[in-house]
Protein backbone atom coordinates (compact mmCIF):
# COMPACT_ATOMS: atom_id res chain seq x y z
CA UNK A 1 0.00 0.00 0.00
CA UNK A 2 1.23 3.79 -0.35
CA UNK A 3 1.73 5.72 2.57
CA UNK A 4 3.34 8.77 3.68
CA UNK A 5 6.44 7.45 5.91
CA UNK A 6 8.80 9.62 7.74
CA UNK A 7 12.29 8.11 7.63
CA UNK A 8 13.84 11.25 10.04
CA UNK A 9 12.48 13.69 11.10
CA UNK A 10 12.51 17.30 10.01
CA UNK A 11 10.70 19.92 7.83
CA UNK A 12 7.73 19.08 5.92
CA UNK A 13 10.33 17.70 2.88
CA UNK A 14 10.59 14.73 4.86
CA UNK A 15 6.54 14.06 4.26
CA UNK A 16 7.56 11.58 1.33
CA UNK A 17 5.13 8.77 -0.55
CA UNK A 18 6.46 4.76 0.41
CA UNK A 19 5.47 1.29 -0.71
CA UNK A 20 4.77 -0.29 3.01
CA UNK A 21 3.31 -3.57 3.71
CA UNK A 22 -0.56 -3.56 4.22
CA UNK A 23 -1.22 -3.87 8.08
CA UNK A 24 -3.36 -6.83 9.49
CA UNK A 25 -5.76 -6.91 11.97
CA UNK A 26 -5.33 -8.24 15.20
CA UNK A 27 -8.28 -9.25 18.49
CA UNK A 28 -10.23 -5.92 18.47
CA UNK A 29 -8.78 -4.25 15.43
CA UNK A 30 -10.54 -3.14 12.58
CA UNK A 31 -7.98 -2.73 8.90
CA UNK A 32 -9.70 0.24 7.11
CA UNK A 33 -9.63 1.10 3.79
CA UNK A 34 -8.90 4.97 4.66
CA UNK A 35 -10.55 7.15 2.13
CA UNK A 36 -9.50 10.17 3.56
CA UNK A 37 -7.36 11.43 6.94
CA UNK A 38 -7.24 15.30 8.49
CA UNK A 39 -4.17 17.06 8.94
CA UNK A 40 -3.79 18.22 13.28
CA UNK A 41 -1.20 20.39 14.58
CA UNK A 42 0.16 18.12 16.48
CA UNK A 43 1.00 15.75 13.33
CA UNK A 44 3.19 18.73 12.20
CA UNK A 45 5.40 18.75 16.12
CA UNK A 46 5.22 14.55 15.48
CA UNK A 47 6.91 15.38 12.11
CA UNK A 48 9.74 18.31 12.89
CA UNK A 49 10.82 15.75 16.41
CA UNK A 50 9.14 17.74 18.69
CA UNK A 51 6.76 15.68 20.23
CA UNK A 52 8.64 12.54 20.91
CA UNK A 53 7.63 12.20 24.76
CA UNK A 54 3.82 12.88 23.63
CA UNK A 55 3.67 10.45 20.25
CA UNK A 56 6.60 7.89 21.10
CA UNK A 57 7.48 8.20 17.37
CA UNK A 58 9.31 5.61 15.96
CA UNK A 59 11.30 6.09 12.99
CA UNK A 60 10.59 4.93 9.97
CA UNK A 61 6.62 6.27 10.68
CA UNK A 62 3.19 6.61 9.56
CA UNK A 63 2.05 10.11 10.96
CA UNK A 64 -1.85 10.64 11.08
CA UNK A 65 -4.63 10.46 13.99
CA UNK A 66 -7.81 11.25 11.93
CA UNK A 67 -9.28 9.08 9.60
CA UNK A 68 -12.72 8.11 7.81
CA UNK A 69 -12.94 5.00 5.53
CA UNK A 70 -14.77 1.10 5.17
CA UNK A 71 -13.69 -1.42 6.96
CA UNK A 72 -11.60 -3.72 4.82
CA UNK A 73 -11.00 -6.61 7.18
CA UNK A 74 -11.72 -7.61 11.08
CA UNK A 75 -9.43 -9.03 13.61
CA UNK A 76 -10.83 -11.62 16.23
CA UNK A 77 -13.15 -10.58 18.30
CA UNK A 78 -14.49 -7.70 16.56
CA UNK A 79 -18.54 -7.45 16.84
CA UNK A 80 -19.84 -4.16 16.40
CA UNK A 81 -18.44 -3.47 12.86
CA UNK A 82 -18.26 -5.40 9.42
CA UNK A 83 -16.29 -5.52 6.10
CA UNK A 84 -18.34 -2.74 4.36
CA UNK A 85 -18.87 -0.75 7.36
CA UNK A 86 -18.18 3.03 7.01
CA UNK A 87 -16.35 4.80 9.77
CA UNK A 88 -14.71 7.51 11.43
CA UNK A 89 -12.11 7.42 14.17
CA UNK A 90 -9.70 9.25 16.24
CA UNK A 91 -5.88 7.02 16.04
CA UNK A 92 -4.34 6.75 19.55
CA UNK A 93 -1.51 10.18 19.58
CA UNK A 94 0.81 6.74 20.75
CA UNK A 95 0.33 5.17 17.42
CA UNK A 96 -0.69 7.32 14.91
CA UNK A 97 -0.77 6.02 10.96
CA UNK A 98 -3.59 7.87 9.10
CA UNK A 99 -1.91 8.82 5.88
CA UNK A 100 -1.96 5.47 4.66
CA UNK A 101 -4.34 3.49 1.91
CA UNK A 102 -4.84 1.36 5.17
CA UNK A 103 -4.70 1.82 9.00
CA UNK A 104 -5.37 -0.13 11.89
CA UNK A 105 -7.91 1.03 14.24
CA UNK A 106 -9.18 0.04 17.18
CA UNK A 107 -12.89 -1.13 17.45
CA UNK A 108 -13.10 0.99 20.94
CA UNK A 109 -11.51 4.17 18.44
CA UNK A 110 -14.13 3.70 15.78
CA UNK A 111 -17.98 5.12 15.33
CA UNK A 112 -20.01 4.81 12.44
CA UNK A 113 -19.16 7.62 10.21
CA UNK A 114 -22.13 9.81 9.64
CA UNK A 115 -24.87 8.94 6.25
CA UNK A 116 -25.18 12.93 5.41
CA UNK A 117 -21.51 13.95 5.47
CA UNK A 118 -18.57 12.35 2.61
CA UNK A 119 -15.37 10.70 3.50
CA UNK A 120 -13.19 14.04 3.32
CA UNK A 121 -15.54 15.67 5.50
CA UNK A 122 -16.09 12.82 8.94
CA UNK A 123 -12.24 12.69 8.68
CA UNK A 124 -11.94 16.21 9.99
CA UNK A 125 -13.94 15.80 12.82
CA UNK A 126 -12.56 13.17 15.58
CA UNK A 127 -9.23 14.49 17.44
CA UNK A 128 -10.92 17.91 17.20
CA UNK A 129 -14.37 17.39 18.13
CA UNK A 130 -12.88 14.63 20.67
CA UNK A 131 -11.07 17.65 22.12
CA UNK A 132 -13.70 20.01 22.38
CA UNK A 133 -16.15 17.29 23.84
CA UNK A 134 -13.63 16.91 26.56
CA UNK A 135 -12.55 19.88 27.32
CA UNK A 136 -15.72 21.07 27.57
CA UNK A 137 -18.11 18.47 29.25
CA UNK A 138 -15.86 15.86 30.78
CA UNK A 139 -12.96 18.62 31.98
CA UNK A 140 -14.82 22.06 32.59
CA UNK A 141 -18.59 20.65 33.05
CA UNK A 142 -19.89 23.52 30.59
CA UNK A 143 -23.59 24.15 31.83
CA UNK A 144 -26.67 25.95 29.68
CA UNK A 145 -26.46 29.58 30.53
CA UNK A 146 -22.56 30.14 31.26
CA UNK A 147 -20.58 32.01 29.67
CA UNK A 148 -17.53 30.40 27.78
CA UNK A 149 -14.35 32.14 25.97
CA UNK A 150 -12.98 29.94 23.18
CA UNK A 151 -9.64 31.33 21.86
CA UNK A 152 -9.07 31.14 17.72
CA UNK A 153 -12.95 30.21 17.78
CA UNK A 154 -12.54 29.66 13.71
CA UNK A 155 -9.69 27.15 13.97
CA UNK A 156 -10.12 23.21 13.64
CA UNK A 157 -10.61 22.84 17.93
CA UNK A 158 -12.04 26.29 18.12
CA UNK A 159 -14.87 25.99 15.23
CA UNK A 160 -15.97 22.99 16.49
CA UNK A 161 -16.24 23.53 20.13
CA UNK A 162 -17.85 26.84 19.19
CA UNK A 163 -20.79 24.74 17.65
CA UNK A 164 -20.76 22.36 20.64
CA UNK A 165 -20.95 25.17 23.31
CA UNK A 166 -24.21 26.50 21.55
CA UNK A 167 -25.54 23.20 21.95
CA UNK A 168 -25.34 22.82 25.33
CA UNK A 169 -27.06 26.90 25.69
CA UNK A 170 -23.99 28.71 26.42
CA UNK A 171 -22.90 32.22 25.90
CA UNK A 172 -19.96 31.90 23.58
CA UNK A 173 -17.24 34.27 23.18
CA UNK A 174 -14.46 33.55 20.77
CA UNK A 175 -10.96 35.45 19.19
CA UNK A 176 -10.58 35.45 15.70
CA UNK A 177 -9.11 37.64 12.82
CA UNK A 178 -11.56 40.25 11.92
CA UNK A 179 -11.62 38.18 8.35
CA UNK A 180 -13.39 35.20 10.39
CA UNK A 181 -15.87 37.11 12.31
CA UNK A 182 -18.67 36.48 9.66
CA UNK A 183 -17.88 32.73 9.85
CA UNK A 184 -17.98 32.91 13.55
CA UNK A 185 -21.27 34.62 13.35
CA UNK A 186 -22.59 32.14 11.43
CA UNK A 187 -21.56 29.11 13.95
CA UNK A 188 -23.56 31.22 16.62
CA UNK A 189 -20.69 33.14 18.38
CA UNK A 190 -22.49 35.86 20.81
CA UNK A 191 -19.53 38.28 20.64
CA UNK A 192 -16.36 38.15 18.11
CA UNK A 193 -13.06 39.74 18.93
CA UNK A 194 -10.65 40.78 16.69
CA UNK A 195 -7.30 39.50 18.50
CA UNK A 196 -5.17 41.69 16.22
CA UNK A 197 -6.69 45.11 16.60
CA UNK A 198 -9.00 44.30 20.23
CA UNK A 199 -8.25 42.85 23.49
CA UNK A 200 -10.67 40.08 24.72
CA UNK A 201 -10.65 41.32 28.01
CA UNK A 202 -12.49 44.58 26.75
CA UNK A 203 -15.43 41.86 26.17
CA UNK A 204 -15.45 39.34 28.63
CA UNK A 205 -15.31 39.26 32.36
CA UNK A 206 -15.85 36.66 35.20
CA UNK A 207 -15.96 34.13 32.36
CA UNK A 208 -17.05 30.66 33.89
CA UNK A 209 -15.50 28.71 31.38
CA UNK A 210 -11.53 29.17 28.82
CA UNK A 211 -10.94 27.01 25.87
CA UNK A 212 -6.81 27.96 25.60
CA UNK A 213 -5.30 26.60 22.32
CA UNK A 214 -2.83 29.14 22.36
CA UNK A 215 -1.38 29.28 25.58
CA UNK A 216 1.25 31.99 26.17
CA UNK A 217 0.68 35.80 27.04
CA UNK A 218 -2.99 34.93 26.23
CA UNK A 219 -3.41 32.28 28.87
CA UNK A 220 -1.76 34.77 31.54
CA UNK A 221 -4.53 37.35 29.96
CA UNK A 222 -6.98 35.02 30.61
CA UNK A 223 -6.64 33.97 34.19
CA UNK A 224 -7.45 37.66 34.76
CA UNK A 225 -11.33 37.59 33.34
CA UNK A 226 -12.03 33.95 35.05
CA UNK A 227 -14.86 34.40 37.72
CA UNK A 228 -13.80 32.88 40.89
CA UNK A 229 -14.42 29.32 40.67
CA UNK A 230 -14.30 29.37 36.96
CA UNK A 231 -11.86 26.80 34.84
CA UNK A 232 -9.44 27.55 31.94
CA UNK A 233 -8.62 24.34 30.09
CA UNK A 234 -5.24 24.80 27.64
CA UNK A 235 -4.66 22.35 25.50
CA UNK A 236 -1.30 23.71 24.77
CA UNK A 237 0.44 23.03 28.35
CA UNK A 238 0.22 25.76 31.02
CA UNK A 239 2.61 28.87 31.90
CA UNK A 240 4.33 29.29 35.32
CA UNK A 241 1.22 31.61 36.24
CA UNK A 242 -0.85 28.86 35.23
CA UNK A 243 0.16 26.15 37.14
CA UNK A 244 0.46 28.58 40.43
CA UNK A 245 -2.78 30.36 40.00
CA UNK A 246 -3.30 33.26 42.38
CA UNK A 247 -6.88 33.12 42.79
CA UNK A 248 -9.53 30.81 43.65
CA UNK A 249 -9.88 29.30 39.80
CA UNK A 250 -8.92 26.21 38.05
CA UNK A 251 -6.71 26.03 35.85
CA UNK A 252 -5.65 22.71 34.08
CA UNK A 253 -3.96 21.20 30.44
CA UNK A 254 -5.78 18.37 28.78
CA UNK A 255 -4.35 15.76 26.30
CA UNK A 256 -7.65 14.31 24.21
CA UNK A 257 -8.18 10.80 24.36
CA UNK A 258 -9.90 8.80 21.52
CA UNK A 259 -13.63 7.57 22.31
CA UNK A 260 -15.60 5.74 19.78
CA UNK A 261 -18.68 6.15 22.04
CA UNK A 262 -18.24 10.12 22.40
CA UNK A 263 -17.49 9.91 19.13
CA UNK A 264 -21.08 8.19 17.99
CA UNK A 265 -22.49 10.95 20.10
CA UNK A 266 -20.56 13.91 17.78
CA UNK A 267 -21.84 12.01 14.72
CA UNK A 268 -25.75 11.79 15.79
CA UNK A 269 -25.57 15.53 16.37
CA UNK A 270 -23.75 16.05 12.60
CA UNK A 271 -26.56 13.80 10.96
CA UNK A 272 -29.39 16.64 12.58
CA UNK A 273 -27.73 19.15 11.62
CA UNK A 274 -26.52 20.59 15.17
CA UNK A 275 -22.42 19.88 13.96
CA UNK A 276 -21.29 21.12 10.71
CA UNK A 277 -17.78 20.19 9.52
CA UNK A 278 -15.29 22.93 8.22
CA UNK A 279 -12.98 21.96 5.86
CA UNK A 280 -10.93 24.20 4.00
CA UNK A 281 -8.40 22.46 1.86
CA UNK A 282 -8.04 19.11 0.45
CA UNK A 283 -4.78 17.82 -0.84
CA UNK A 284 -3.59 14.23 -2.08
CA UNK A 285 -1.08 12.21 -0.53
CA UNK A 286 1.42 13.05 -2.72
CA UNK A 287 1.04 16.67 -1.57
CA UNK A 288 2.01 15.78 1.89
CA UNK A 289 4.59 19.10 2.59
CA UNK A 290 1.94 21.58 1.03
CA UNK A 291 -0.36 20.53 3.60
CA UNK A 292 1.90 20.71 6.49
CA UNK A 293 3.18 23.66 5.14
CA UNK A 294 -0.60 25.05 4.96
CA UNK A 295 -1.20 23.95 9.00
CA UNK A 296 1.90 25.49 10.03
CA UNK A 297 0.77 28.82 9.02
CA UNK A 298 -1.87 28.50 12.28
CA UNK A 299 -4.27 30.79 9.69
CA UNK A 300 -6.72 27.69 8.57
CA UNK A 301 -10.35 27.53 8.68
CA UNK A 302 -11.25 24.61 10.01
CA UNK A 303 -9.55 21.75 8.77
CA UNK A 304 -6.84 20.30 6.57
CA UNK A 305 -7.65 16.99 4.98
CA UNK A 306 -5.98 14.21 2.72
CA UNK A 307 -8.31 12.59 0.14
CA UNK A 308 -7.16 9.18 -0.58
CA UNK A 309 -8.96 7.23 -3.65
Amino acid sequence: MQAIQIQGFGDAEVLEIWEIPRPVPGPGELLLRVHAAAVNPVDTSVRAGRAGGLSGAQLPYVPGFDVSGVVAATGPGVDRFEVGDAVFAMLSLRRGGGYAEYAIVLEEEAATKPANVGHTEAASVPLVALTAWQTLFEVAKLQKGQTVLIHAGAGGVGSVAVQLAKWRGARVIATASDYNHDFLRELGVDVAVDYRTQRFEDFAQDVDVILDPIGGETQVRSLQILKQGGTLVSIVGLTPEGKNPSRDINVTSYLVSPHGEQLSQIGDLIEIGILQPIVSYRFSLEQGPQAHEQSQTRRTRGKIVFEID
